[in-house]
């Protein structure tokens, strides 16, 4: 197996981690059809999330598969008047993945980084390894040591 910008930054940090791949033959899966392919509960499956502030600084959010990023919440914790998405167009650009393939690690520069506080419920957590088809499973400690998140709670209701 190739291995992602994540997994080379994951490797550098020395922080373990599981690598879970997955068939997509039709294109994005939601998180739910991750979760199931890669025999995960949803609950313990995260998407990245990719915002950009008021002063027009980036931030990633890392929130439970089911749930929305709050972004009221999310400006709070990051200091900011307000959040918008990045628009996706620009994903690619600003973080160096792709849509469907977006990992908090191994991001083309480093941004502030949140993770839903439900992460640290969770022995491991599972999220993208940067590529289609390929998920990383790492405890949610690690993660925000390597990565140097925090963790705050970011989820809509």
């Amino acid at each position: 197996m190739i291995k992602t910008n994540a997994m080379r930054f994951l490797d550098t940090q020395g922080c373990a981690y599981d690598v879970l791949t997955y068939d997509n033959p039709n294109g994005l899966l939601d998180v739910y059809e991750v979760a199931e392919k890669i025999g995960k509960l949803p609950e313990t499956v995260f998407k990245t999330l990719v915002t950009v502030g008021h002063s027009k600084k980036y931030y990633v959010f890392v929130v439970p598969a089911g749930y929305d990023l709050d972004l009221k919440k999310g400006a709070r914790v990051c200091g900011e008047k307000n959040l918008e998405m990045l628009p996706m167009k620009q994903l690619l650009p600003v973080t160096g993945y792709m849509h469907g393939g977006c990992s908090p690690i191994g991001l083309k520069k480093p941004f502030p980084v949140y993770i839903d506080e439900s992460a640290e419920r969770f022995e491991k957590i599972f999220l993208s390894a940067g590529k289609i088809g390929v998920s990383i499973g790492i405890n949610p400690i690690t993660l925000s040591k390597c990565i140097q998140a925090r963790f705050a709670d970011i989820k809509a209701l």
